[in-house]
């Protein structure tokens, strides 16, 4: 493994080691999570996106919810996970591309309310455009990110690019 996919790989571990604390859970095994309470961390190499894990751990096996928070004008680079991941925009517009080689104008715009299912090793690029988007992530683990061309780092400013 190169060594830019192998800190690219510990950074993540890293970040999903600090949500594990984000579940509240009833007496009565009932997942409770409130909008203010959501705890929104750094991800650490994605240049201000911020994730928080709902439920589950995606590095073990089992479901897996997550909520991540990109800003206006990021995308990432070309990218496959390891697992089927189930996509609901909870707010903005999402913008996805199904390609190896970055190129936002070929991403399609999926708005609030919108859902996309990203199959186990599907290449694509996503992120924002001009507004925030918040999105809901569900998985069964152990999942990862993989990128196409670690070289080139995981994000990229789309207003760059235009």
């Amino acid at each position: 493994m190169n060594h830019s996919r192998w800190r690219a790989l510990v950074a993540v571990a890293l970040t999903v080691s600090a949500w594990l604390t984000q579940s509240v859970y009833g007496g009565d095994g009932v997942v409770r999570i409130l909008p203010d309470e959501v705890r929104w961390r750094d991800l650490p190499g994605y240049s201000g996106m911020q994730g928080a894990v709902l439920d589950g751990d995606p590095r073990k096996p089992g479901v897996y919810v997550l909520r991540v928070r990109i800003p206006p004008g990021l995308m990432t680079r070309p990218h496959f996970h390891a697992e089927d991941r189930h996509i609901t925009v909870i707010s903005g517009t999402w913008w996805v591309g199904a390609d190896d080689t970055f190129d936002p104008a070929k991403a399609v715009p999926v708005k609030a309310g919108g859902y996309v299912k990203q199959p186990a090793g599907s290449h694509h690029f996503d992120g924002a455009k001009d507004e925030e988007v918040v999105l809901q992530i569900i998985g069964v683990g152990p999942g990862g990110t993989t990128f196409i061309h670690p070289a080139d780092g995981p994000v990229v400013s789309s207003i760059e690019s235009r």
